[in-house]
């Protein structure tokens, strides 16, 4: 890496300093933002400006890729990628599917803000792990990361999530930022090795849930399944903001088929229909709040379909 991404002016040398001390965007059911998430007040791909209670469901596939995309910071030298643009927030948070070419490189350094990625495709490397198919990282603020390269002759695809109350930007870093949580990073864990456990809410209890991060509020990040056969017979108020992106088969939800590679997006106290599969669904999820707290998913008779 030359020598100009290892001097920074002024400017962002306060960048780099003052990155973690951004105060955190509160959430709209009356969170603090201790959950980092900002998925409160989110614009999608399907409509510009944040709709309140409204919630929001499409096919990623119809969403215009951006050719030639970069992770804002990285060198020159880099090779540019595509993102499909998902749901965002002002703030800069943002959630996208990116894919990376193959002879993909990228050197070590710093982020700064909070980032989730989750391979939907191929298999990635940073620093001395490897990431395939449904792996999962999340990389703190701050936190030093090592180089990344694509492996093998395919296309990566990947979930990426970025969190923070600032827009994500690379910065060349020799170690740690010194207020970046390190005991919160997460390098390299492999969800097809964890067991499924209980999902906390009454309305799922005929489906399994597989945590990959329980966020410091309570909320999380989880892969969710749903048997064949499952029928939730109500609606559901929820009292939290949700996104959820399909990874296979399908959920019938009032008169919308939420099928592999549909995104949802569910802000706090919208109405969500009756949730029905007969042959079963897996999605990727994250939550900013607590949902095993009593009142946070409500089942709900009261909906037109």
């Amino acid at each position: 890496m030359g020598e100009e991404n290892k001097n920074f002016n002024s400017a962002e040398k306060d960048d780099v300093d003052n990155f973690l001390n951004v105060a955190p965007v509160k959430e709209d059911w009356g969170g603090d933002g201790r959950g980092r998430l900002n998925l409160s007040g989110r614009s999608t791909a399907i409509s510009k400006e944040y709709v309140p209670r409204e919630y929001q469901f499409f096919n990623t596939n119809t969403v215009p890729e951006e050719q030639g995309w970069r992770i804002s910071g990285m060198p020159d030298e880099v090779a540019a990628g595509r993102r499909r643009l998902l749901t965002w927030h002002d703030c800069g948070a943002s959630t996208s599917r990116v894919v990376l070419p193959p002879g993909f490189e990228a050197p070590s350094g710093i982020f700064t803000a909070d980032l989730e990625i989750f391979i939907l495709a191929g298999e990635i490397q940073i620093g001395e792990w490897r990431l395939d198919k449904h792996s999962y990282s999340f990389i703190p603020a701050g936190v030093k990361v090592e180089s990344w390269k694509v492996l093998g002759e395919e296309e990566v695809e990947i979930f990426w999530m970025e969190n923070g109350p600032v827009p994500l930007k690379y910065q060349y870093a020799e170690k740690n930022h010194p207020d970046a949580r390190i005991s919160e990073f997460i390098p390299a864990l492999d969800s097809k090795l964890l067991p499924w456990g209980k999902t906390e809410t009454v309305q799922f209890e005929v489906a399994k849930k597989k945590f990959l991060r329980k966020h410091n509020n309570g909320g999380g990040t989880w892969l969710l399944t749903i048997l064949p056969h499952y029928d939730g017979h109500y609606a559901i108020i929820q009292s939290y903001n949700e996104e959820a992106y399909a990874l296979a088969g399908y959920c019938d939800i009032g008169n919308y088929r939420f099928a592999k590679e549909h995104l949802g997006y569910c802000p706090t106290y919208n109405t969500t229909p009756r949730h029905i599969t007969v042959d079963g669904y897996l999605s990727f999820v994250r939550v900013d709040r607590d949902v095993s707290q009593l009142g946070t998913v409500i089942s709900y008779a009261y909906i037109n379909e």
